[in-house]
């Protein structure tokens, strides 16, 4: 369903005021969202007279992967979580409930960003302008080990921002990254990014991380850290097999 198709008023824009929403409100499904292999579905989540339109990825919905554990809502969850710990708000905010109230059960709810449907990553690297944001997601991706950039999941949010979205193939122990985001190789990573990285590694993130990831996955999430702000350069793909597919 495009955007302006949404009837609801607009909601709250203050972050805290829409996790407060997607946590407590009632859940409405509107449709399906179209190309995904699992699950996604536009709800309206309703609360004290506020509106939120999100994206809902139901548990039961996700379809089995052989080379990733179950619990994609879980992931989506713990990369919002790290995303505002480290201050990049690259991931719109993003909750996951386990309440009786959801229509097809426990899964996560992450606020729709209203986008242009033409712009992607490849059309989004063509603007000088965008490259620190997209360096951004190029980093992030290094370090929850991302499996699943396409080019489609860099959002051109109407706000101006660009967003990275679907984030649930994302933070296994294994090495599984694959994204479209090879431009910047062998370029440094900046130095505001690196403080960040450096932070993750020193302390080990956010507590709620811990409750989303087990402890291999965290630990490898912090070997990543300390490889990524050691190197301090964005790599290079020496196979030229990481990327996902479709691209967009």
């Amino acid at each position: 369903m495009p955007a302006d198709e949404l009837t609801d008023a607009p909601g709250p824009t203050d972050p805290a005021a829409v996790l407060g929403v997607l946590r407590e409100g009632e859940v409405e499904v509107l449709g399906r969202m179209p190309w995904s292999s699992n699950a996604t579905l536009l709800v309206a989540v309703r609360h004290d007279g506020q509106c939120v339109h999100a994206v809902y990825k139901p548990r039961r919905g996700e379809r089995p992967l052989w080379d990733s554990p179950p619990g994609l809502d879980r992931r989506e969850v713990a990369a919002y979580e790290l995303s505002t710990w480290l201050g990049w708000d690259l991931v719109p905010e993003t909750v996951g409930r386990e309440d009786g109230r959801l229509p097809h059960g426990p899964g996560s709810l992450q606020r729709f960003v209203p986008f242009d449907e033409e712009a992607h990553y490849f059309t989004l690297l063509e603007d000088a302008d965008n490259h620190a944001a997209l360096r951004a997601i190029c980093c992030f991706d290094l370090l929850v080990n991302s499996a699943d950039r396409k080019g489609g999941h860099c959002l051109a949010g109407d706000d101006g921002r660009i967003w990275a979205v679907d984030n649930g193939l994302t933070f296994h122990h294994e090495v599984k990254l694959r994204t479209v985001i090879w431009d910047f190789a062998g370029e440094p990573i900046d130095e505001d990014l690196l403080a960040g990285v450096r932070r993750l590694a020193d302390t080990g993130g956010p507590d709620s991380l811990c409750e989303l990831l087990d402890p291999d996955e965290r630990a490898a999430l912090l070997a990543r850290a300390e490889a990524v702000a050691a190197a301090g350069r964005f790599p290079h793909d020496p196979t030229g097999r990481r990327y996902p597919w479709p691209l967009v």
